[in-house]
């Protein structure tokens, strides 16, 4: 299929409205068929569950054009069942996780020229959400939802690609109700909003968040997970002692590859923010779908600057290494394990 005539090359990360979006309703208790659809609005009741309580949750993934011209997906099956897990803890229907995968194969394949081509820098960004469309005025969940699949052709996440970046310790904590990870796409993008503008006032690139209770231990961006390189080449991975840290698709696929792919040791634990400022880390960048890999120059905290020395001009070694071979996988350049590459035309 002919490609749309876009400047692949200098897309940003902004919404662009395609051709098609997918919805499905839930009603009676029962989700009807789905389908496709032209109307990218969304119309609801005044009263409407999202409006007054925020049951809402969302996905993200990416769609990519390979070397051969097949168009695929990267592990579609997880951010089905990972939502799945979010609407279960914000008492919503389970959308059916077959039913997931076919709705983003459905709305990905009629969306085909948008897709960036292989090489261009640019991928097709995929947004399941769902959210409350019935209505409630009491303090309960909705009766009626509705599930939605936009798509949108999208550039780096952070300006300049894989220049490193700057970021900042939040002043604030998470102020959402965080047991649970999985939900953090549909209770704390919000919450996080107020200190990343704080922090991009300030002349920072993002905010990285402590533990709430101690205020010691590292745990994630705003929008990403956060990964280190120690000095004996290890991959460091932070872990929550209350797995607060979202479960992010990009950091268990690159933590596979690093063990399983290119040999290198990984120690998955909690990691105290001392370490960062005693300079124990060489490599720094964040992860996740928008971004794959960021490199971190610097993270200042209470006017201290810790820059890492293997990253702090370019992206360093390490992560070039992860990185590269990660987006090789997806691209189809590189065979990856079975499953993670879902075939869509």
């Amino acid at each position: 299929m002919e490609k749309k005539n876009l400047d692949w090359g200098n897309l940003s990360f902004e919404y662009q409205r395609t051709d098609y979006s997918y919805v499905c309703n839930y009603h009676d208790g029962a989700w009807e068929e789905g389908g496709l659809t032209t109307d990218h609005t969304v119309t609801i009741s005044e009263c409407a569950g999202i409006l007054h309580y925020c049951q809402e949750c969302f996905e993200g993934l990416k769609a990519y054009t390979t070397e051969d011209g097949s168009i695929v997906c990267f592990r579609p099956d997880l951010n089905a069942k990972r939502m799945a897990s979010s609407e279960k803890r914000l008492i919503m229907p389970e959308f059916p996780e077959d039913k997931f995968v076919d709705a983003v194969k459905q709305v990905v394949k009629a969306n085909a020229a948008w897709v960036p081509p292989f090489g261009s820098g640019a991928t097709l960004y995929v947004r399941p959400l769902m959210f409350a469309t019935g209505e409630v005025i009491g303090v309960k969940p909705a009766d009626a939802y509705q599930f939605r699949i936009l798509v949108t052709p999208v550039g780096p996440y952070f300006k300049g690609g894989c220049k490193p970046i700057d970021i900042c310790v939040s002043e604030y904590d998470r102020a959402a109700p965080h047991g649970t990870g999985n939900i953090k796409a549909g209770l704390n993008y919000a919450m996080s909003l107020y200190p990343y503008m704080v922090a991009h006032h300030n002349g920072f690139n993002e905010n990285l968040y402590l533990d709430s209770e101690t205020r010691t231990y590292v745990e994630e961006t705003g929008g990403a997970n956060v990964l280190f390189v120690d000095k004996s080449g290890t991959l460091v991975v932070p872990k929550s002692f209350t797995d607060s840290i979202l479960p992010s698709i990009t950091r268990r696929s690159l933590v596979y590859v690093a063990e399983n792919m290119l040999g290198m040791k990984v120690d998955e634990r909690p990691v105290k923010f001392s370490e960062v400022e005693n300079g124990d880390f060489v490599e720094c960048g964040l992860c996740g779908t928008a971004a794959v890999i960021s490199p971190v120059a610097s993270i200042t905290n209470e006017g201290k600057k810790t820059t890492f020395p293997a990253g702090c001009d370019e992206m360093g070694p390490v992560m070039t290494k992860l990185r590269g071979t990660l987006t090789d996988i997806q691209s189809g350049k590189v065979a990856g394990p079975e499953g993670w590459i879902c075939k869509i035309c």
